[in-house]
């Protein structure tokens, strides 16, 4: 689904702000702020499309199950100062940097 910028409009027709929201392409363009009840216009932009680097594609290079296959160790936070292993055999199970 896309992102759609909007831009809130006072009662002269001047811009107040801009908030994005995501819509289906199908849905209608707002006529208000959902949570204000204010007036809003959308406003065209350029397209963003993902492609090698995008977000969604980091977050699938970095799933546990993709380090995991390319032998990469993952530590997780678990405490002020101390971090367990969650992916991968190899190092200590825990670590704890706290002095």
């Amino acid at each position: 689904m896309p992102i759609y910028t909007y831009e809130i409009l006072n009662d002269d027709g001047s811009v107040a702000g801009t908030f994005e929201a995501l819509q289906r392409m199908s849905d209608p363009p707002l006529e208000c702020h959902p949570d204000t009840g204010r007036p809003v216009r959308r406003v065209f932009t350029t397209p963003n499309i993902g492609g090698e680097w995008s977000a969604s594609a980091s977050k699938e290079r970095l799933s546990d199950d993709n380090l995991a296959r390319h032998g990469f160790t993952k530590y997780q936070r678990s405490g002020k100062g101390q971090f367990e292993r969650t992916v991968g055999s190899k190092g200590p199970g825990q670590i704890d940097v706290r002095n």
